[in-house]
């Protein structure tokens, strides 16, 4: 008799749960009352054949970034919620709660260094106008003077400087040259060395990762030798960093393509009072966890996939 009871509790939470038919529906169906199917549906909750877990997505991701955040010693964490991992979706996405973060840290006085590509200028394109003095936009590392993807250096440094109503300062020099006599000539301009400077000296540095091989915009420019290349992926680099190239753990990949690299030094975002990496994607992946577990930045805006993507990887607290 109990068993009966049960498959009754089960057929009614079926109907009603799994194939959405109405109370009414079932009633007739099964030659019952509408009332003795509530309540029988009362019972399949009350003695456990229906569980209810209401799922919260926003709680979700705020405990996806508290664990990030905490496995790699984070100031601040934000992971957005997408509703697939599909790279344009996950670009606008960032660049909409990245303009909300900008926007709030923001403040009279700042000095805000910035790279560029296609997330960044997401984020321009939703930043909102501030009512702030006294700030300073920079350019964090040179151009590319040829793309196949269009890289919106101008657009955003333009963008950030009239939401905060200032003038921006270019950095108008190729991202990398041929030869490091080449770099020490160009750097050696007083006024490309204030730009520089600037830079250094910015207390807000937002920035995000570029692919690594073939997908880098800088190799479809053509600024690397076939010598580059082959350094660059024989020594497993995963992405770059304002132009600079690193492998896993965050270390420069190609010494002598840094060299001939020009832009703010990787072990100057470290010091910043937001070092803001904003990137997500499978395939940036292993260059974000790179960039985490180098200290390039302490403030993480990603989406939940790369999220749980950086959880799985090394062990717990690794920057600890």
């Amino acid at each position: 008799m109990a068993d009966e009871r049960i498959s009754r509790l089960v057929e009614v939470a079926k109907l009603y749960y799994q194939l959405d038919y109405s109370q009414q529906e079932i009633a007739k169906q099964l030659g019952i009352s509408r009332p003795t199917v509530s309540r029988l549906l009362d019972q399949a909750i009350q003695e456990g054949v229906v569980h209810i877990k209401i799922i919260n997505p926003a709680e979700d991701v705020q405990e996806l970034a508290m664990q990030v955040k905490d496995k790699f010693q984070l100031k601040h964490c934000i992971v957005a919620s997408i509703p697939e991992y599909e790279d344009e979706l996950i670009k606008e996405k960032l660049g909409d709660v990245s303009a909300d973060y900008l926007y709030e840290i923001v403040q009279n006085g700042d000095t805000i260094g910035i790279t560029w590509g296609t997330t960044l200028y997401q984020l321009v394109k939703k930043l909102q106008p501030k009512n702030v003095k006294d700030i300073t936009i920079v350019q964090l590392n040179g151009g590319v003077s040829y793309s196949e993807s269009n890289t919106y250096a101008s657009e955003i440094i333009n963008g950030l400087a009239n939401a905060f109503n200032t003038t921006p300062h270019f950095l108008p020099v190729p991202a990398v040259v041929d030869h490091i006599v080449v770099k020490q000539a160009i750097v050696a301009d007083r006024h490309v060395k204030r730009i520089l400077e600037l830079g250094k000296q910015a207390n807000i540095a937002i920035f995000t990762v570029g692919e690594p091989g073939e997908q880098s915009t800088l190799m479809h420019a053509g600024y690397f030798l076939d010598s580059d290349i082959e350094i660059l992926r024989s020594n497993q680099t995963v992405g770059d960093i304002c132009s600079r190239f690193i492998d896993i753990d965050g270390k420069i990949s190609h010494e002598a393509l840094n060299d001939r690299t020009i832009g703010i030094e990787l072990s100057h975002l470290a010091g910043k009072d937001y070092g803001i990496l904003i990137a997500g994607g499978n395939t940036k992946v292993d260059g974000i966890y790179g960039a985490l577990i180098g200290l390039h930045a302490n403030v993480l805006i990603t989406d939940q996939y790369t999220a749980k993507a950086l959880l799985e990887m090394g062990g717990d607290n690794i920057n600890g």
